[in-house]
């Protein structure tokens, strides 16, 4: 499927190009009219199609959401990639008839004539005013903490309409709280002072780390460790190599795209972190979507996170078995013992999706 150019240029495309991908091209039928209110994660009120059937999904993580909901296959136009996330693709093969494009600009127009019924986007994309003109049903989606993204899972499946997605959507929210639990129950009694602190590294050139007020900083303080990017904001944070030396993280977490160490353009001063001497540099599991940002993973990520701090908490949790749970249940897929540990090893697929 040819990709469409990003932006909001005036591209003729046919109808064809968002046939269901179940239906050997055929193109699905339009949702009835009947529309209902329903509310984004911005707080916005939205009308929507009674059932969206064919979405166009502009926010990465998002997708995670849709497949957890079991509504991956409403997915025809998509800002996702075979060779940025084989996982997902593999998982959900559907998407590879989708329409993608690069970056997360959707042609409107394209959009109406491949007749769209909902857009999602992530909170703060501009896109989203020209989307509204068209007269396309808009929801932003966003969260920075795991109680965000309960609720993120809630409007999501509000927005599908049907009882299955909302069942779906309590049922994970109900797998989560469980998840937090049982490593809340071990992690509690470890005084603040005696938790790693540990850095969790998005990418090693440039260097760029994770600080508060994220889903990643989240998930951090619940495994029972500390943010070592202390004074930090926000994702995806440029920083030097001495500022690392100043932090001086017990642990280090490496996103499973974020490169080696020795790739960093400050890589012998790196060389000297206590985590690097003492073999505490980790790669972050990767599955659908990163374990380690905004997607519905981020259950398997806490008690991954938690065990690699607390080894001897956690010698009972085997996480390639919850892996293979998580995924029959949640994603409708039959993952081997073999991806799943492909997957904790933050590698893609053996064969391609």
């Amino acid at each position: 499927m040819g990709r469409l150019l990003s932006g909001l240029l005036l591209v003729s495309l046919s109808a064809s190009a968002f046939a269901d991908p179940g239906d050997e091209g055929q193109t699905i039928q339009a949702s009835p009219l009947k529309s209902r209110q329903v509310q984004d994660d911005g707080g916005q009120q939205v009308k929507v199609p009674a059932a969206p059937a064919r979405i166009a999904d502009g926010w990465y993580a998002h997708h995670v959401l849709l497949m957890t909901l079991g509504a991956g296959s409403r997915i025809v136009a998509t800002v996702n990639h075979p060779e940025s996330q084989p996982w997902m693709f593999k998982i959900l093969p559907a998407l590879n008839q989708a329409t993608a494009i690069e970056g997360t600009g959707f042609n409107a127009e394209t959009l109406l004539a491949g007749h769209v019924e909902l857009v999602f986007t992530a909170l703060g994309d501009r896109q989203a005013i020209a989307y509204r003109q068209l007269g396309l049903p808009v929801m932003q989606m966003g969260y920075t903490d795991l109680a965000g993204l309960k609720r993120s899972m809630l409007n999501t499946a509000e927005a599908l309409g049907g009882a299955e997605p909302r069942t779906r959507a309590l049922a994970y929210n109900g797998f989560l709280d469980q998840q937090l639990a049982s490593v809340n129950d071990a992690v509690a009694g470890i005084p603040a002072e005696q938790r790693p602190k540990e850095l969790h590294i998005a990418s090693v050139n440039p260097l760029k780390v994770d600080g508060a007020d994220t889903l990643i900083n989240d998930w951090i303080k619940l495994a029972g460790g500390r943010n070592a990017a202390t004074g930090l904001k926000g994702n995806l944070q440029i920083v030097s190599a001495e500022q690392l030396l100043a932090w001086q993280p017990d642990v280090l977490i490496l996103a499973a795209n974020a490169g080696r160490l020795d790739q960093a353009a400050q890589a012998q001063l790196l060389n000297q972190l206590e985590a690097v001497r003492n073999g505490r540099v980790l790669r972050n599991p990767a599955g659908v979507f990163p374990w380690d940002r905004y997607g519905t993973e981020v259950a398997l990520q806490v008690p991954w996170a938690a065990q690699q701090l607390h080894p001897a908490l956690f010698t009972d949790v085997d996480m390639a078995a919850q892996t293979v749970d998580f995924y029959r249940r949640f994603f409708d897929y039959p993952l081997t013992p073999e991806d799943a540990q492909r997957i904790l090893h933050g590698e893609p697929p053996a064969t391609a999706p």
